[in-house]
């Protein structure tokens, strides 16, 4: 009645209907769905079939639902390489590498002896058969990623394989794509490899130095969210040029763009929100509409065929998620874990199966073309992708909430994370938001609440003082809450700025204060005064003292200091976290400048931890100094400091704020200050009751970066 009334005919084509459709499907779906335990991302797979065009009609999968559709799957790849870590691949790259090596070749026999063997086809049409079931479509890690268990090694290793299986199956379809037109030879072989490099070079060197000049030169979010679009959609055209499918440029732009976007930063969340909100969805409705159920039961053939597909498929899958636990010793759930994240076929699958279906190798006699792939292999694709994605979804749910259980078990049940409470001391409009940065950086524990910031306003000050307090508060809250995390503003009015800081130390437990330098100012006579007789006096205290000149994120490398030593001071350990932090959450490389002792205390510790760390030995403060003066561009500089009656004090750390104003202005640099006593907590205590106890230590280190 409302539709004929209205004069509307099916599809659809009035846009704000359609829209309003497809918007109520995502927003209700997920409602619905997470009461009865069924992963959304499926049910979302179902509403696409029912109101497409071969569901009832509502929608038509017309331009704007694959355009949509088609971004939201070059999301899910870029977010693959996005929030993978690159320290941990790189240590777990030959898992990886085994992995894909078994996820391809088992799934792709099956599929060879099905298709040439049982189905009859030819050896071409049988090998581009075999593909299909070799690659996969990350569709649940969005969901695994929510979990918080992006780190863990069953999940790095599916991901890295994922790249890897994935061009293998590409690469495949382009050969037999050739070999179907006549075009196999030496010059294919050579632009093909030609362009596979220049398309790997361009993305992974250059697209990082454009990165780089505009998240340093460009503060607008607005405009950083559309460059990163920009550059994922860029990428894609390139691999398509190259030869390769979209998907591959996608997963590629993650991957050089991962150590400019902090997975801390306020660009991060805006990045997987919209993804998770909007595109993503349109893809997982666009993949639904697809399915034409009438099809199975149209055809016994059809369903023939789609038996053998799933056989070679999941089956295939499954042996290979096997084989990588057995292999590297994995549990019983990060085997299964594998299995649900590479069992879904969507997008390579997909691809592979639409470019052979249309590629015509002749005709038969009733002047019917003969397709390389036909129309039960096609029909049998979209069933393929309903079971594959059903059982991707409801073993990976199930996997991963089992290890993600046992995570937040292990730290509830004592060597967890240690108590922390950061304290941002805010008196510049212009550092609000790279101290904030700094502070999500920093920060272990999992609590989103646990950041607070202070304005000190002089009693004698005026009206425009408070105002101008409420506005720098105002923008931490706004800043920090862009990461989706609760910043909690504070106004102290004190004569004096480092008393009125103390007293909020004390009220509020704080164990690590950080206090920023203005870029173009450094260091000033007031500062080192509040510095040496106020904010130091705090013994329970970390303190970090920070230097902006360009975003956290642009940072390539830091050069940490640390005084002979230092590891038997009583904060040392919880200072080194804040260190690892950084380079975790940043990407940034590591490289450690010390004494053998010390080099040989972290180099046992940072075995667990996921950064990309060297170690140097120096002999003296003075080739410390000359390190400091020699960094480079896009190079940040920590230095380890020590107060007087510290074990690593030395008399020549007065000079350090003179030096840094006089040859380190251009650069972003911390200052570290450990506390000195040990009240902050039992962690610290157990950790320094003994300076030879290492593995002790790095129990309590390993059990806080699980």
């Amino acid at each position: 009645m409302f539709l004929s009334i209205h004069h509307i005919t099916l599809p659809i084509e009035d846009p704000l209907l359609k829209f309003l459709i497809e918007i109520v499907i995502i927003l209700c779906i997920p409602l619905l769905l997470n009461k009865i335990k069924v992963p959304h991302l499926l049910g979302l797979i179902i509403a696409g079939a029912v109101v497409g065009p071969n569901g009832f009609g509502l929608l038509s999968r017309d331009s704007s639902v694959v355009v949509t559709g088609t971004t939201g799957l070059l999301y899910i790849m870029f977010l693959a390489g996005l929030e993978i870590d690159m320290a941990d691949f790189k240590k777990n790259k030959w898992k990886s590498i085994t992995f894909s090596l078994y996820t391809f070749a088992v799934p792709f026999v099956l599929g060879l002896v099905g298709g040439y063997y049982i189905l009859g086809f030819s050896l071409l049409t049988s090998v581009l058969f075999a593909s299909l079931f070799s690659s996969h479509t990350l569709i649940v890690y969005p969901m695994v990623s929510s979990l918080g268990i992006a780190k863990n090694l069953a999940v790095n290793i599916t991901v890295g394989g994922t790249m890897i299986t994935d061009v293998l199956s590409l690469l495949v379809l382009a050969v037999v794509v050739g070999m179907s037109q006549g075009e196999v030879g030496t010059a294919f072989w050579l632009k093909l490899s030609i362009s596979m490099v220049l398309f790997t070079l361009i993305v992974l060197l250059v697209f990082p130095i454009i990165a780089r000049w505009f998240f340093k030169n460009v503060e607008d979010k607005i405009s950083q969210y559309l460059f990163v679009i920009v550059m994922i959609y860029l990428a894609a055209l390139l691999a398509e040029l190259a030869g390769i499918e979209s998907i591959i440029g996608a997963f590629f732009a993650g991957l050089a763009l991962n150590r400019l976007i902090p997975h801390t930063s306020s660009l991060m969340n805006r990045v997987e929100f919209v993804g998770n909100a909007i595109f993503i969805p349109f893809f997982l409705i666009s993949v639904g509409m697809l399915i034409d159920f009438s099809a199975f039961i149209q055809s016994w053939e059809t369903l023939w065929v789609a038996a053998i597909m799933l056989v070679a498929s999941i089956g295939g899958k499954y042996f290979a998620a096997i084989l990588t636990q057995k292999t590297f010793k994995l549990t019983n759930d990060e085997g299964k874990l594998i299995f649900g994240m590479s069992s879904a076929s969507a997008a390579a699958t997909l691809a592979s199966v639409m470019v052979g279906y249309n590629i015509i190798i002749g005709e038969n006699d009733a002047g019917e073309p003969i397709r390389l792939l036909n129309d039960h292999v096609l029909n049998g694709s979209i069933l393929l992708i309903l079971i594959s994605c059903t059982v991707s979804s409801f073993v990976s749910m199930a996997t991963a909430q089992r290890i993600a259980d046992a995570d937040k078990d292990n730290k509830v049940s004592g060597n967890s994370e240690e108590k922390e409470n950061i304290l941002l001391a805010l008196n510049h409009e212009d550092t609000v938001e790279k101290m904030v940065n700094l502070g999500l950086m920093v920060k272990t524990s999992t609590n989103t609440d646990r950041i607070f910031a202070v304005n000190v306003i002089n009693e004698e000050e005026n009206e425009s003082s408070v105002k101008n307090a409420e506005k720098i508060l105002e923008s931490a809250v706004k800043a920090a809450s862009a990461a989706d995390v609760t910043l909690n503003p504070i106004t102290r009015h004190d004569n004096d700025t480092a008393s009125g800081i103390s007293n909020v130390i004390k009220e509020k437990e704080i164990t690590d204060l950080i206090v920023g330098l203005q870029g173009g100012k450094g260091f000033s006579a007031s500062f080192v005064y509040n510095l040496y007789n106020g904010y130091l006096r705090n013994k329970n205290v970390n303190l970090m003292v920070y230097h902006a000149v360009q975003p956290v994120s642009t940072i390539k490398k830091y050069a940490v200091l640390i005084p002979e030593n230092a590891e038997m001071d009583a904060g040392f350990f919880h200072s080194m976290l804040r260190i690892w932090n950084i380079g975790r959450n940043s990407g940034a490389k590591m490289s450690f400048y010390g004494k053998d002792k010390t080099m040989l205390i972290l180099k046992r510790i940072v075995k667990k931890a996921s950064i990309e760390a060297t170690f140097e030995t120096i002999a003296s403060w003075q080739e410390a100094q000359e390190i400091a003066f020699d960094l480079g561009q896009d190079v940040g500089l920590i230095i380890m400091m020590a107060d007087k009656g510290m074990h690593s004090y030395v008399p020549r750390m007065h000079d350090v704020p003179d030096l840094l104003n006089n040859r380190v202005s251009n650069n972003n640099y911390i200052l570290i200050y450990p506390f000195t006593k040990t009240e902050v907590n039992t962690t610290e205590k157990r950790a320094v009751s003994s300076h030879d106890d290492f593995v002790e230590i790095g129990k309590v280190i390993r059990n806080i970066f699980k």
